[in-house]
């Protein structure tokens, strides 16, 4: 599946966003569902950008449709417990989980931040522990969300001494 992904940036795509808002409305219920007080179409219209935070990049599948999407942002649950910048936005639609795609665009968030100059990140997650540890992101908290609590890890992303250094 993954091998047939393409990975942009939102802004590249914002016909997208009602799909997204639809998507954040029933994985984060209790804060863009109708009685939260989130407002998707929001942030997913100032996650439109290219080269400053935030930024979000969207998978798209074979067939054109939206497989998922993450952000890079200044704040997120956590943000009490690490400075951030933050993994996050992080959802893979339903249908596509476990077949690559939540991997591909962590991969591509990874690549986002070093583009950008970020030496490192940080993510709160329950979902997708399995795909951050096995990237060799670092546990460093906890927090608590919405739904309860959850991991905060960190990915260094400063380039290593070269030997002899």
């Amino acid at each position: 599946m993954s091998s047939h992904l393409k990975i942009v940036h939102l802004a590249d795509v914002p016909e997208v966003i009602p799909v997204l808002e639809q998507l954040f409305a029933q994985e984060w219920e209790p804060y863009y569902g109708a009685l939260g007080p989130g407002d998707a179409a929001r942030d997913l219209a100032e996650s439109c950008q290219h080269d400053e935070l935030p930024v979000a990049l969207v998978a798209i599948d074979a067939d054109g449709s939206v497989a998922g999407t993450a952000a890079l942002k200044t704040q997120s649950v956590g943000s009490e417990v690490a400075p951030g910048p933050w993994l996050a936005a992080f959802v893979v639609q339903p249908d596509n989980r476990r077949q690559g795609v939540g991997n591909a665009l962590v991969g591509a968030i990874e690549r986002e931040a070093r583009r950008l100059g970020l030496t490192s990140i940080f993510v709160s997650t329950d979902a997708a522990e399995g795909i951050i540890k096995r990237r060799g992101w670092r546990r460093v908290g906890a927090a608590v969300s919405l739904r309860g609590e959850v991991a905060v890890y960190s990915l260094d992303l400063s380039p290593s001494p070269s030997p002899g250094q």
